[in-house]
């Protein structure tokens, strides 16, 4: 096989596991914000990272290929159409609301006698608003990206 040959396979790999990573986080993200449920932490940070790894990848398999590809343009299209465009600004707004009700819910928290039990979830409540902020931190780093496109 030739270098192009090998890109070309690597390429249409990478694609194939971010296409069915979009379409599953699509699924869980209409799911979670039609029955206010979470989306998962790893899930959003997954695609992230697979959509980051398939633009350098893009970058490079253009160079070495045909710049009319198939599978070159459908990736772009997927990237840009699919996830930058609709899934990247739901996931902000699904963050956001995340982080809003669980700082809601430790304000409203009473500062009176606490049980264990209570300072246990409390405790849950600040790990995951630290989880949740980092991610937000991490997928706001995409979307200052996107502004330089």
């Amino acid at each position: 096989m030739s270098l192009p040959n090998d890109l070309l396979e690597l390429f249409t790999s990478e694609y194939d596991k971010l296409e069915n990573l979009v379409n599953a986080l699509i699924e869980n993200l209409v799911n979670a914000l039609n029955f206010d449920s979470e989306l998962p932490v790893n899930e959003i940070v997954e695609v992230y990272y697979q959509i980051t790894g398939l633009s350098s990848l893009i970058t490079v398999v253009k160079s070495q290929l045909d710049k009319n590809n198939d599978a070159v343009s459908r990736a772009e299209k997927l990237i840009s159409e699919k996830f930058n465009s609709a899934i990247h600004p739901k996931i902000m707004e699904h963050i956001e609301t995340l982080i809003s009700d669980i700082t809601g819910n430790l304000q409203s928290a009473n500062s009176e006698q606490k049980s264990n039990e209570t300072i246990e979830n409390e405790a849950k409540l600040y790990e995951k608003l630290r989880e949740i902020m980092s991610t937000k931190e991490f997928v706001k780093q995409y979307d200052a990206g996107l502004s330089y496109d």
